[in-house]
């Protein structure tokens, strides 16, 4: 029964999006092609790779070795170094040669006979993209593209101890999970996510040969948090996509919530905190987070660096100015991110340096800092702007989508 039901809800919004999504926003109009069950179309899958058939050759599978490029590729199948100078010399308006990568899937379909020689040679540039050669007579060369297969799934799933293993648990694409992270990167702090936490998705997932390669597109998302509840939905405003809440109000803030992707808080703001080196109580103003020698910190918003330099137990820091009000400082890193010095000027998520251990540490963590007016403030305590929510002109559009997406997500168990 509830099945039946998310079929006639997403036919609904279907018919909604056509009416109303022609012109600004085409969120569903990607394809979801079915899988072939006719005999005939299994039949023509089992011969054909890359478009030839199978049987009329002797085909051989390889990864790219350290070391290798198209010359030593081609070589040991019969392939003359006059057909190799002249397949790179007309290769260049195709594909970069310099771009053949070691661990790369590579496939010779060599003739059947003992001379093995080949006829045709395949590159894998990336899990879509494949070059085909021909080696034949007259040799050609084309950059082609394989079949994407796009399937819309809803998802749900309680936390139990982190978001990406609560996605494996339930045999999700944990990559969800960083797309999640992002869109929510001004809302929800995935640092200090609770047991009982739950979330419902509804996306489109691309698939080739039968594998997954990514998330391709996020229609609708419902996330409760220490029992507040957070939608999400995209909506395209001035040919730019952006991720609203039911209300219309946009999910992005003058501030991230954090300036780590994932980590783990290992000690909070405090007026009284044993010093883990020191010994000795004094106040801790800041948020540690507990992460790995090197992962990337990023600024919280945008402004202008107004130091970046080793301070003493503070060890390798970056101060930023956002504005005449807040000021955030990030301690204890490995290193500065590129550019960043005094008076350079950043945006909102640009990498400004890494997780260390310099200065007075224990271990490698980063110290997130806010201050306010120049008076300290809690960072897990500080509320951010929100900057432009849908368009008056718009909420109506935006308010019938957003009302069939919460229905088809209330109709989602959660797992």
């Amino acid at each position: 029964m509830k099945k039946d039901f998310l079929s006639v809800a997403l036919l609904s919004i279907l018919l909604i999006v056509g009416i109303y999504f022609v012109s600004k926003n085409n969120w569903f109009n990607k394809p979801i092609l079915a899988d072939y069950s006719d005999s005939t179309a299994v039949d023509k899958i089992s011969i054909e790779m890359y478009g030839l058939l199978v049987d009329s050759f002797e085909v051989i599978e390889q990864k790219v070795k350290p070391r290798q490029n198209l010359s030593s590729l081609l070589s040991p199948y019969g392939v003359s170094s006059e057909d190799i100078d002249k397949i790179i010399s007309i290769c260049d308006t195709v594909f970069d040669l310099r771009k053949i990568r070691t661990g790369n899937k590579y496939v010779v379909f060599c003739t059947k006979d003992s001379s093995k020689t080949a006829e045709y040679f395949v590159y894998e540039h990336n899990s879509i993209e494949y070059i085909l050669f021909d080696l034949k007579d007259t040799i050609n060369i084309f950059r082609l593209e394989k079949e994407v297969k796009i399937e819309t799934k809803t998802v749900s799933g309680s936390i139990v101890s982190s978001l990406w293993n609560t996605m494996i648990d339930n045999k999700i694409n944990p990559i969800l999970s960083i797309e999640l992270s992002e869109i929510y990167a001004w809302t929800i702090d995935f640092f200090d996510l609770q047991k009982g936490d739950y979330f419902k998705v509804l996306y489109d997932e691309q698939y080739v040969d039968s594998v997954s390669i990514g998330i391709s597109k996020i229609h609708a998302i419902y996330f409760n948090h220490s029992g507040h509840d957070f939608y999400a939905f995209p909506f395209v405003q001035d040919s730019i996509e952006s991720y609203f809440d039911e209300k219309g109000k946009s999910l992005k803030k003058a501030f991230l919530k954090a300036p780590l992707r994932f980590a783990r808080i290992s000690s909070h703001f405090s007026n009284s905190r044993l010093h883990p080196v020191l010994k000795i109580r004094r106040p801790h103003h800041g948020v540690d987070y507990a992460a790995p020698v090197g992962t990337p910190v990023q600024s919280i918003g945008d402004g202008k660096v107004i130091l970046a330099e080793h301070k003493g137990g503070a060890g390798k820091m970056v101060k930023i100015k956002h504005n005449n009000t807040y000021t955030t400082a990030y301690l204890h890193l490995s290193k500065f991110g590129n550019g960043i010095k005094s008076g350079a000027h950043v945006r909102q998520g640009d990498v400004i340096g890494y997780v260390g251990s310099t200065g007075l540490s224990t271990g490698p963590h980063l110290d997130f800092r806010v201050y306010k007016n120049g008076t300290p403030v809690d960072p897990l305590k500080m509320e951010s702007p929100p900057v432009e929510p849908v368009k008056k002109e718009d909420m109506k559009t935006y308010t019938i989508l957003a009302d069939s997406l919460v229905k088809v997500l209330k109709a989602v168990n959660t797992n």
